[in-house]
């Protein structure tokens, strides 16, 4: 049987977010999903964070240029711009048509990148997060894990994602080599620490899921997984109010 097929109608209208480190295979991950779950017949809305609008993009852009000093709340508050731009325009329309949102990061990656990372409290970013969001929170959150050294390997020399996401980026900076991912193996393990710490507060609403293996590893993982989340989501599409992140 394909993938998921006997429980595509329990993914209808789900809004699952994709966390991990840049070397965790999360984007090749992201798009066979996506391609799969849409080959389901599922509408499908992707998105992207930083970025997902015309002013993300913007933002995006600002963020991962190198050449931008920015303090850790300056960063902690962009990131959030964009994703209240991103939930206004794009999320909560998706999830009130019933289609199935998957997010590229969502507030779990501001709590680990500027929150362990950097040193911000916690408490704050959740502050802002209340209001960034409007109270949407997803209803899985998967988080591909890796070990820093490991993930750096992956990374290192790597090109942009795509064209489309060179040209977000500033000249001659990839989404491998901007500001955040420069900030060394201890920084990047901090991250680490803090989705699987996240993770374990919350276990019914996180999937860890071990990205060291191949991408078809992941990918079988990664299903499993989704299979044993679904199976216990009633099918159809419900009501998906804003809750709290």
């Amino acid at each position: 049987m394909t993938p998921l097929a006997d429980i595509a109608d329990r993914l209808r209208g789900a809004f699952i977010a994709l966390e991990g480190a840049d070397g965790s295979g999360k984007s090749t991950q992201i798009d066979r999903l996506l391609k799969h779950l849409a080959s389901l017949g599922l509408c499908v809305c992707h998105v992207r964070e930083p970025g997902g609008t015309a002013v993300g993009e913007q933002v995006r852009a600002v963020l991962l240029s190198t050449n931008n000093e920015m303090s850790p709340v300056c960063e902690m508050l962009l990131y959030m711009a964009s994703r209240a731009q991103l939930v206004h325009e794009r999320i909560a329309p998706a999830l009130a048509q019933g289609h199935t949102v998957l997010a590229d990061r969502f507030v779990s990656s501001t709590l680990a990148y500027q929150g362990a990372g950097a040193g911000l409290p916690e408490r704050d970013i959740l502050d802002v997060a209340r209001v960034a969001t409007s109270g949407y929170s997803p209803d899985l959150i998967v988080v591909f894990d890796v070990d820093a050294t490991t993930a750096a390997q992956r990374t290192r020399g790597a090109s942009p994602k795509s064209a489309k996401s060179a040209k977000s980026t500033a000249p001659g900076v990839t989404l491998f080599d901007d500001r955040i991912e420069q900030r060394g193996l201890d920084f990047q393990e901090r991250v680490r620490r803090s989705y699987l710490d996240q993770a374990a507060r919350e276990p019914a609403r996180h999937l860890v899921v071990d990205a060291r293996g191949t991408p078809d590893q992941v990918w079988g993982a990664l299903c499993r997984g989704l299979h044993e989340w679904a199976s216990a989501r009633p099918p159809g599409h419900l009501p998906h109010p804003p809750r709290r992140p």
